[in-house]
């Protein structure tokens, strides 16, 4: 199903020049990545939506291929992290509130 619409984009990308995709890819994914900021405050997946936009741009950018590789890397480690903690070779951070525990 996705195959004739992968080739069909493919095939549009190489018959136009590289300045006209630049341009495309710059708009539209600063279009996305804005609506992701946005979501931010507003209700809506702003964590799916902002490295949507940060892919697109990416496509053609090469600062944008960096900064979305260092948020890979950085949610490894994230998620290092959890699974440390899960099997008790790291602390996890405490639910109580440093206040409460005089009382």
């Amino acid at each position: 199903m996705w195959q004739g619409f992968v080739e069909a984009v493919r095939q549009w990308r190489r018959a136009r020049p590289k300045w006209v995709r630049r341009w495309i890819a710059g708009i539209v994914g600063t279009t996305i990545l804005l609506i992701g900021i946005a979501l931010i405050v507003l209700p809506g997946p702003a964590l799916l939506v902002i490295p949507l936009g940060l892919a697109v741009l990416a496509s053609e950018f090469v600062w944008a291929q960096r900064l979305l590789e260092w948020l890979k890397s950085l949610l490894g480690k994230a998620r290092l992290k959890e699974t440390l903690a899960k099997y008790g070779f790291r602390k996890r951070p405490s639910s109580r509130n440093p206040i409460d525990h005089d009382r």
